[in-house]
């Protein structure tokens, strides 16, 4: 079985997509698809507009989300940190993760902290405080669904699939919401350690609803320089994630990225909120070559594999202490 590469940005800029008329229906959907296919094939990064989330539902989960982040450490690392129950609320404090480790590179734990939920995943119990911090959660999920079905079907016309061609591998997903707090670094970091350290997303795609602050997501372009993430206030960044580009035999990227530490002459603050949705199939589900990848005698590149073993190899290597 040949071992996966990590393949590299070949476009120097992020490129922006309308995606209403093809949600809607409209005028415009071909070219939708078109802008879909070529950003995954080139950058495996591009921003959404048009899409359709409430901002409502999004400001809800993003100042209920600051405000448990606000409270006090020794209170915070005491909520979400069993695995009893399912939808429960997982809570990872500073440097308990270092993504850097997922490509093989040892790091110190990434310089952020983050609640995680998946309706099928476990966690514990959520905390009293703030009200209405698990409804949020829930609701914003429910967002990222119709707006991740919309893009699958997307992605479908592009390859040449039916259009309902991922839904059972999406029934049960194994999706997470999670919100990262980056704060205030009042102390210099340690050496290789960042806010997120440079890795790929394990699944099948990641939305992610980001803000513009000093120490930003970075994505790694062909020369191995970094290229900062654009942020248009309402727009969506979207990334191919490995799973998918293990499905696409390798002719869908998903490209390395960070979040890097906020320069240390900045002016003001640099606190940084994010959250990012990745969706995931369910753990049955077997990722192997899609036949439009393999035309033309073109062969697959990887063994097939279940999700559910492609993320638990993943999962131990972000979280090893080794």
């Amino acid at each position: 079985m040949q071992r996966e590469t990590t393949p590299q940005v070949s476009e120097q800029t992020i490129p922006v997509i309308d995606v209403a008329p093809f949600i809607t229906g409209g005028e415009g959907a071909s070219d939708v698809v078109r802008q879909l296919e070529t950003a995954a094939r080139d950058t495996g990064f591009f921003l959404v507009t048009g899409h359709g989330v409430s901002s409502e539902i999004t400001k809800r989960l993003y100042d209920l989300a600051r405000s448990f982040f606000d409270f006090p450490q020794e209170w915070k690392v005491t909520q979400g940190r069993t695995t009893d129950l399912d939808g429960g609320v997982a809570f990872s404090p500073i440097a308990d993760e270092a993504l850097a480790a997922t490509l093989g590179i040892k790091t110190p734990g990434d310089y952020k902290e983050s609640l995680n939920y998946g309706p099928r995943l476990k966690g514990g119990a959520w905390p009293d405080q703030p009200a209405g911090l698990r409804q949020a959660f829930i609701d914003y999920f429910g967002e990222m669904e119709r707006l991740a079905f919309h893009l699958r079907q997307a992605f479908c016309a592009a390859i040449g699939l039916p259009a309902e061609y991922f839904e059972p591998s999406f029934v049960d997903h194994l999706s997470a919401l999670r919100v990262i707090n980056y704060p205030e670094q009042e102390e210099t970091p340690l050496p290789g350690q960042m806010r997120a350290g440079m890795h790929t997303d394990y699944g099948f795609m990641t939305i992610l609803r980001s803000e513009a602050s000093p120490g930003g997501l970075q994505v790694q372009r062909r020369d191995g320089e970094w290229l900062d993430a654009p942020n248009i206030e309402g727009a969506y960044v979207v990334n191919i994630g490995d799973a998918f580009m293990r499905w696409t035999n390798d002719e869908w990227v998903s490209t390395p990225h960070r979040v890097a530490n906020p320069p240390g002459d900045r002016k003001g603050s640099a606190r940084r909120q994010s959250i990012p949705f990745f969706l995931n199939p369910n753990a049955g589900t077997v990722i192997e070559c899609l036949a439009p990848f393999t035309r033309h005698g073109k062969a697959a590149k990887y063994d097939p594999i279940t999700y559910g073993e492609y993320i638990a190899l993943k999962t131990s290597q972000a979280f090893s202490k080794s």
